[in-house]
């Protein structure tokens, strides 16, 4: 009897177990399943229309020259129907280091390790923001697309209900009703931070420049005008600025072209300049065959270069068709003058007195950002407005090492210190300065300078801003599928454009002219709880623009508010090393999206 009822106990506590695990699982799934719904839910970043901010299927590439890390789309290998490659084994062959300009294959390769294509970001999309507040312009949100409700968008709100969205010259403008004229949309600092885009980072500088073979970015000297008049009357290209630095300048160099020092002691003010001074895959082609470029490579306009679009795609049978290196096509070159930019670097104080400078031109007006080294004070300043002088008390006093930044994005001035804003004593914004246009000044746009003060600057890096494309349905875009501002072909003579005239056309003030009359602007508005949506990567993704009569997300389509990259792709070695291995957390993308 004591045995039977020993049994019936065992069972019905074998019973109890397998119940109390059935409803833990079901338990836990219906837990997940309101998590999902009401709280929060993954999802995969599919295509590079975020990019840099967020990744879609993409190659994590490090320049074989310069050594500069880069990522290239690769989203062009898989079908987005099914969701699968190609069955011609479409690939990615060859990609431009936005650094150095060098284009790399990329592709297949039967000889040594391949380039990987890693799939998107995983991304955690929190709900409730936008139960309890308002979605704020910045924010970057998915959404059901309004063309087809069953597919999942994510992109950046820039338009609020309400209110008016004109593209133009690269900047959003809003108007918010009949009453209120056209305001600049401006981005705070850490939203600038998320989303400018390198446009050269001194840290990585090619042998071909320390080597003399082509002149430095950064020197000592620059031409105020590089273009000088001949006997005949006209004016013609003129040699401009030097490989390195001298000391007459002021300056003097590392042996490796990546630190700067003076000493202050020269009389007046010596400056270390930035030209924007790019090979072309012809000038790299030339050298890989052992010739020289006719010319030196003139300074040229910082434009909208995206290094992620310059990827090249095709058929990869067999070797027959393998390592032959692509040249970019001329439209994934940046077609579109940037004059938004900032500077970093860190700044190496070595004495007690005299003012560290640094400067940034748009449109030949100069923006000064004056650190007083012997009380700490920073002064703002444009020239031709001296009623524009706010300043700022800051640790930048006396011997010492300082992190700057100096940003010029939006008609506002950000400075930050070791990372940290400077609050200024009046407004950083400024109003409309005519300089909506490039001058010759635009040709060494970013300079540091010293004022009597021995300094010494190391870890240089030049930044844009986003450049939106002012396109939309049936507008201004132009050959093979390609997005511009232009409302007609702004290069002269000929179509197809070649690689040669777009940079002959960037380097040539003569032309500037033309190709800034050439640019439009369009609009978008929005009624009660309707929203815009742009891409980060506005050559290449499908938003607002390009939907047509209904360019607006509906308050009922917003899922969203990305909130973290919670798994970027897994790396495949131990970073700084040679050893391989499988699903190595990637740290360094994972964090909060901005």
């Amino acid at each position: 009897m004591e045995k039977q009822k020993a049994g019936e106990r065992s069972a019905a506590s074998t019973a109890s177990a397998a119940r109390e695990i059935v409803e833990s699982i079901v338990i836990a799934f219906v837990l997940a399943f309101l998590f999902r719904t009401f709280e929060a839910e993954a999802f995969v970043i599919p295509t590079g229309s975020m990019a840099s901010t967020l990744m879609g299927r993409h190659k994590d590439l490090i320049c074989e020259k310069c050594g500069f890390p880069f990522q290239a789309s690769a989203s062009d290998e898989i079908n987005s129907d099914t969701n699968r490659r190609y069955p011609d084994n479409r690939s990615v062959v060859s990609a431009t280091c936005p650094n150095c300009r060098h284009t790399m294959y990329v592709g297949p390769d039967a000889r040594s390790e391949s380039h990987p294509s890693y799939k998107g970001d995983r991304i955690l999309v929190a709900k409730f923001p936008y139960w309890f507040s308002e979605p704020q312009r910045w924010d970057v949100a998915v959404f059901k697309y309004p063309g087809e409700a069953r597919t999942n968008f994510i992109k950046r709100l820039v338009g609020l209900p309400g209110e008016t969205v004109r593209i133009e010259h690269g900047d959003l403008f809003i108007k918010n009703g009949d009453r209120d004229g056209w305001k600049i949309a401006r981005k705070p600092l850490d939203k600038v931070r998320a989303m400018m885009r390198m446009v050269y980072d001194n840290d990585y500088v090619q042998e071909e420049i320390v080597s003399g073979v082509w002149p430095a970015r950064w020197s000592g000297t620059a031409a105020s005008d590089p273009f000088v008049a001949p006997p005949s009357g006209g004016r013609e290209p003129a040699e401009a600025g030097t490989a390195n630095l001298s000391a007459a300048a002021g300056w003097t160099a590392s042996k490796d072209l990546q630190a700067f020092r003076t000493s202050g002691e020269d009389e007046g003010e010596a400056w270390l300049h930035y030209e924007h001074r790019v090979p072309s895959w012809e000038d790299w082609d030339r050298l890989k065959r052992g010739a020289r470029s006719p010319d030196p490579l003139r300074p040229q306009l910082i434009t909208d270069f995206t290094a992620y679009n310059t990827k090249e795609v095709r058929p990869v049978y067999g070797r027959d068709n393998m390592y032959d290196v692509p040249p970019p096509n001329w439209q994934n070159l940046g077609l579109h003058w940037v004059g938004d930019l900032a500077v970093e670097c860190e700044l190496v104080v070595l004495g007690e007195g005299g003012e560290a400078v640094f400067e940034l031109v748009e449109g030949g007006r100069r923006f000064q950002c004056r650190f007083d080294l012997a009380t700490g004070r920073a002064t703002l300043g444009i020239d031709g407005r001296e009623d524009f002088a706010p300043s700022a008390a800051t640790a930048v006093c006396g011997p010492g090492e300082y992190r700057i930044f100096f940003a010029n994005f939006d008609d506002q001035l950000y400075v930050a210190v070791d990372g940290d804003e400077l609050e200024f004593d009046a407004a950083t914004t400024f109003g409309p300065l005519g300089n909506d246009r490039p001058t010759v000044a635009d040709l060494a746009p970013v300079r540091i300078g010293s004022a009597g003060a021995g300094l010494e600057v190391r870890h240089l890096k030049v930044y844009r801003d986003i450049h939106y494309i002012a396109e939309k349905v049936q507008g201004y875009g132009f050959g093979d599928g390609g997005m511009t501002d232009y409302k007609y072909p702004p290069f002269p003579y000929h179509y197809p454009v070649s690689r040669q005239e777009v940079a002959r056309v960037l380097s040539d003030p003569r032309q500037w002219g033309p190709l800034a009359a050439s640019r439009g602007s369009v609009q978008f508005a929005l009624e009660a709880d309707q929203f815009l949506v742009f891409g980060d990567n506005s050559a290449e993704s499908k938003d607002s623009r390009l939907w047509g009569r209904e360019h607006y997300v509906s308050r009922e389509l917003l899922i969203g508010k990305a909130l973290v990259i919670y798994w970027p792709h897994s790396l495949h070695r131990i970073p700084g090393t040679p050893i391989p291995i499988r699903f190595f957390p990637n740290f360094w993308r994972m964090g909060f999206v901005r």
